[in-house]
């Protein structure tokens, strides 16, 4: 069976968590965003902000998880996966703060390809600060620049999601997919 990895990303707080709920109501195989989960274990090993005080460490469990969940896509039985994030998201976050690149995390984007990715753009009316997020609106705008140019450089062409309620915005993303 020829799956479907289908990314959707965007900045911190542009809804990507909200479609994907939306999408796993609806039945598809949907695959979490992993950057909670990571923080949330540094914050019980007695790491507050690993992302802030080990961001290499912090870009390299994020790169594990996300090629740990391209692989678990590859197992899936359906037809599409979708994935709250992709592996040039992480570059993108490195670019953003200014980390050097190291050559395994290109190589990762260059052998881990996803079918089609969605970009949501920065959205101050729904955009919420919470204790695992740290940017604030600017620090978004800029990572979503940083993210254009990232997908960018691996030759992804990245449709926009329109602003719209949770239901039209998934309605739109389906449409597109299925008609792939």
């Amino acid at each position: 069976m020829n799956i479907r990895k289908i990314v959707i990303t965007g900045g911190p707080g542009t809804g990507k968590t909200s479609i994907i709920n939306e999408l796993k109501k609806r039945g598809y195989v949907c695959l979490d965003e992993i950057s909670r989960q990571i923080t949330q274990k540094a914050r019980q090993d007695g790491i507050d902000q690993l992302f802030l005080t080990q961001p290499l460490l912090f870009s390299e469990l994020l790169l594990q998880g996300r090629e740990k969940q391209y692989n678990q896509a590859n197992t899936q039985q359906e037809t599409f996966v979708f994935l709250d994030r992709g592996i040039p998201d992480v570059l993108a976050y490195m670019d953003f703060i200014g980390d050097a690149i190291p050559e395994n995390f290109e190589r990762s984007c260059k052998k881990h390809s996803y079918d089609l990715a969605f970009i949501l753009k920065p959205w101050q009316d729904i955009f919420v600060s919470d204790s695992e997020r740290y940017e604030n609106f600017n620090q978004a705008v800029e990572i979503h620049d940083s993210l254009l140019k990232t997908y960018d450089k691996f030759g992804y062409n990245l449709l926009d999601v329109p602003f719209d309620s949770v239901t039209n915005r998934t309605d739109y993303i389906l449409n597109v997919v299925n008609n792939l």
